[in-house]
């Protein structure tokens, strides 16, 4: 095995993520820079199982489109890519076929690679899950499962044909991956109850938050607008990211025609896209982007006047929308469209940049945005909370070392979830790097 430094062996690691660059969307960017991360320290050799790059258009890239496998080199990382179905509409039926077909050709074609010393997956990818526990467990080495979302809850709250259904039997494989693993990492401490009542014992759930995986914006604002064709007189509202059934952009849609002199943007894609595209028809004041380039995203972002997440209000959500920690870059309010109570909102308060709706209710939204463009003072006021909020919680580098305090304790404590258990029973988990809440928002 090779050596570094000081002659001790190098570590062989493997993360296991069905999405990964050059995907710029979704938990892909968090895999990457994780895998990255570790690549660049001399005691890691780091291979990367994932799937062939499809997120959020739902569309095989034109570059990996009819390849089976294949093996690359990316920022020293290797990375072994495996083809798999990618459903163009979501039923619980076309899920489980993509899910299915990732771990089938997992299975048949594991990566080519020597023994690995810890294996580590990102959920909620079911299939991933699965694999990197089989992985782990045939080699006795370290799982560490890190949960951006749970399968099973967001599944039952999809509102797709048969996502009840689906949502139990994901529900059932998600609580035997997880009672598999060594540790367990969740984004946000609103998944921790959820995990424990999976089986896992508090004191292997460790908080290991998101962070802002984008640099701030750098181009000038006014110039932006006008590249960008938005008026300067005009209130810009834009949304950013999937375009999919739970993030229920409808209200958007709705919220353009009752205000014909906002102009509502709808930047990225997703599988609700077209449907999306139909029922705005003749509003000349809602406009489509594609995703922005990495190097151009948030300077679009910060060109608007107003950033919208927006959720069915079906969604109990404990997960957190990646588009938030790029949200807060910019400088701009975030308008939160979503349920109260969930993980989603407690994360807006928690930046203080925010203005909370009711979900799904476009005269609620509509209002905050006129009270924001009213007081361009205070509109700034609030936004500007953002930046400070990831400067302070959201780094990079306080993201980085927490995930790798997470993989490092793992490789110490062994591989057996019985063994971690009963050596730390003792103690309280440990939550490296305690999130401090900002100045709450009060509801709009």
């Amino acid at each position: 095995m090779p050596e570094y430094g000081d002659g001790r062996p190098r570590r062989r690691l493997l993360l296991i993520s069905t999405n990964y660059a050059p995907e710029q969307a979704g938990i892909g960017p968090y895999a990457t820079q994780i895998a990255e991360h570790w690549a660049a320290r001399p005691e890691y050799d780091v291979h990367v199982l994932a799937g062939m790059p499809h997120y959020p258009s739902w569309r095989t890239d034109p570059a990996y489109r009819g390849v089976w496998r294949a093996e690359e080199i990316r920022a020293g990382v290797r990375v072994h890519r495996r083809r798999h179905t990618v459903p163009p509409r979501q039923t619980a039926v076309r899920r489980a076929l993509y899910e299915a077909s990732i771990l089938a050709h997992g299975l048949l074609a594991p990566p080519r690679m020597r023994r690995p010393d810890a294996v580590v997956a990102q959920l909620p990818s079911l299939a991933g899950g699965v694999l990197a526990a089989r992985l782990a467990r045939r080699h006795r080495v370290p799982f560490i499962p890190v949960v951006q979302d749970l399968m099973g809850a967001a599944a039952a709250q999809s509102g797709i044909r048969g996502g009840d259904r689906a949502a139990t039997a994901a529900a059932a494989v998600e609580r035997q991956v997880l009672r598999q693993a060594t540790l367990v990492g969740v984004i946000h401490e609103s998944f921790t109850d959820r995990v424990a009542a999976m089986g896992v014992a508090p004191a292997r759930i460790r908080l290991v938050p998101n962070w802002s995986h984008v640099t701030g914006p750098s181009g000038d604002r006014a110039a932006t607008r006008k590249r960008l064709g938005w008026r300067e007189d005009s209130t810009v509202v834009l949304h950013s990211g999937n375009m999919g059934l739970k993030q229920g952009l409808e209200v958007l849609v709705e919220a353009a025609r009752l205000a014909p002199q906002v102009r509502v943007v709808l930047m990225g894609d997703g599988n609700q896209h077209e449907r999306l595209r139909g029922l705005a028809a003749g509003l000349p004041n809602l406009e489509f982007l594609p995703p922005a380039d990495e190097a151009d995203f948030t300077d679009v972002l910060a060109a608007a006047d107003v950033l919208v997440v927006t959720q069915r209000a079906s969604v109990q959500d404990m997960s957190i929308p990646s588009k938030l920690t790029s949200y807060f870059t910019t400088g701009r309010p975030v308008v939160g469209s979503v349920a109260d109570g969930g993980g989603t909102a407690g994360e807006l308060r928690r930046s203080g940049a925010a203005v909370l709706v009711p979900p799904e209710d476009p005269r609620a939204l509509l209002d905050a945005v006129a009270a924001l463009a009213a007081d361009p003072a205070a509109a700034d006021g609030l936004g500007a909370h953002g930046p400070r909020y990831v400067e302070s919680q959201l780094s990079r580098e306080a993201g980085l070392a927490r995930i790798s305090a997470l993989l490092e304790e793992a490789l110490e404590q062994g591989t057996t979830p019985a063994r971690v258990t009963r050596a730390r029973t003792a103690h309280p988990p440990v939550v490296t790097a305690p999130v401090t809440p900002a100045p709450v928002t009060p509801q709009g």
